[in-house]
């Protein structure tokens, strides 16, 4: 797949859909299938199996999509949005690459809000979505290995969420 000529759009709303799915979320489901269409960044394939997760979310209780969620994204290392977990765990690390991501965000005019930790997935396509394609691209190719990881496990538990990582994957080049 060669690199979308944008993909701005498409980054934020796979951002949005990796954040927690509160109200304000599920009231602009709609909006995001739109964003999504209009773009056009993902294969058609891709592009309907992540409006099934908007679908999946549409057709849920909005308790039980909160608890799906946290069931799926909180509960367990393997698949946390927190992707330096994925790489450092808890060592000693973790701190420094932290802080070179947030300087990363910094450099481009992106500032975090207070308690957004710079390696939560839905941050970093934030960022990612500021990017021209080129570079966009090359960003989320150095975080694959980690996309991979994460869709595998998802896909073990046949959760809707794949989808998302299954299009970064593919927006990677991978």
């Amino acid at each position: 797949m060669k690199t979308p000529k944008t993909m701005t759009l498409t980054l934020r709303v796979l951002a949005r859909l990796l954040s927690y799915p509160d109200d304000a979320l599920r009231e602009h489901l709609d909006e995001l299938r739109h964003a999504l269409r209009t773009e056009a960044a993902l294969q058609p394939a891709r592009a309907a199996e992540v409006e099934a997760l908007i679908d999946s979310l549409a057709a849920q209780s909005a308790i039980d999509a909160e608890a799906d969620y946290v069931q799926l994204f909180d509960s367990g290392r393997r698949t946390s949005l927190h992707l330096f977990e994925h790489v450092h765990g808890d060592s000693r690390d973790r701190g420094p690459a932290m802080i070179d991501l947030a300087q990363t965000f910094e450099s481009a005019g992106l500032y975090l809000a207070e308690g957004e930790m710079p390696d939560h997935l839905p941050v970093v396509l934030e960022y990612a979505s500021t990017q021209p394609p080129r570079e966009a691209r090359a960003f989320l190719a150095e975080m694959a290995h980690i996309f991979n990881a994460i869709f595998a496990a998802l896909q073990r538990q046949r959760s809707p969420y794949a989808s998302v990582l299954g299009a970064l994957l593919d927006l990677a080049g991978e």
